[in-house]
């Protein structure tokens, strides 16, 4: 006799197996916490302090509209008393991308702000006066400075043969490509990009890699649906980058030749779109200042 196709087989299904009727689903976590642009105007109760944040952001807001590709627009917040800078980093807020960079020129910590390719940069030491703390504000996709300094000087090519051990497998293969790619780089050409996640490799072959191409002095870190890490390596224009889901688990590790990798770098229709919005906030700051001057008179 065929089985029936009218009526589900008995012992399959929720609640068909002894104990299962208290359990709870448990269902695999999903991605969270992608943040998305909220416009924040600061709170200014003095005239004199929205009057100096609205004359930076302004500023700000020009360069950023007039920018164009391949520029990186610097402004100074050296005239900035500690109440208008504090202003003008409310407004500005942090966005997706933090960087670092250390060398022996001091220490660089950049924070990308809510408004893409608006960079805020903090550099210790250093300078002409032995130390301190210059802060400045940047318009470009990536900001300059750091990849002027990202790199050590080029170096000979490291003898792959030398270090080549029990186990190692791709490893010559890919720092021959690598190298290659470094030494022929071109402001032109397209990135290159080795997937190590779909390349056979031994952890011989990742010692081999890491020793062999170093390690340079910029370490950048995008947040947005997941986690990306992009390290600078010690052979020129060639960067570690690695991307994390929401759970921090790897989930893509490749080796990029690139000026900069794209994932941290601000589009033009993304420093256009942040040019509208800083002028939306200094549209309703201007308001504000007008009425402040209202109630003083």
């Amino acid at each position: 006799m065929s089985a029936s196709f009218v009526f589900p087989p008995v012992g399959f299904g929720p609640g068909s197996q002894a104990g299962q009727e208290d359990e709870a689903l448990n269902y695999m976590a999903m991605p969270s916490g992608v943040s998305v642009y909220e416009p924040h105007v600061p709170e200014i109760d003095d005239p004199a302090i929205m009057a100096a944040t609205l004359v930076f952001l302004e500023n700000l807001q020009q360069q950023a509209q007039t920018w164009q590709v391949g520029e990186g627009r610097l402004l100074r917040r050296c005239g900035l008393a500690p109440a208008s800078g504090a202003a003008v980093n409310d407004a500005l807020g942090e966005g997706e991308v933090s960087a670092r960079l250390e060398d022996a020129a001091g220490l660089v910590e950049v924070q990308e702000t809510v408004f893409a390719g608006i960079w805020a940069l903090r550099a210790y030491g250093g300078g002409q006066q032995g130390g301190g703390v210059r802060e400045q504000v940047e318009v470009s996709a990536f900001p300059k400075a750091l990849l002027a300094r990202a790199f050590p000087a080029r170096r000979a090519r490291p003898d792959v043969a030398a270090g080549t051990v029990q186990g190692v497998v791709n490893a010559p293969a890919i720092l021959t490509e690598l190298f290659d790619q470094s030494e022929n780089w071109d402001p032109r050409s397209r990135p290159h990009v080795v997937n190590l996640s779909l390349l056979p490799h031994t952890p011989e072959d990742m010692a081999l890699l890491e020793a062999s191409l170093g390690r340079g002095r910029l370490t950048i870190l995008s947040r947005g649906y997941g986690n990306c890490r992009i390290e600078a390596t010690g052979t020129p224009h060639v960067w570690r980058v690695r991307y994390f889901n929401s759970m921090d688990t790897l989930i893509l590790d490749t080796i990029e030749v690139s000026a900069v990798p794209e994932v941290a770098c601000a589009a033009p229709e993304d420093i256009a779109d942040s040019a509208a919005r800083l002028q939306e906030i200094c549209t309703v700051l201007r308001e504000e200042h007008a009425s402040l001057q209202g109630e003083r008179a």
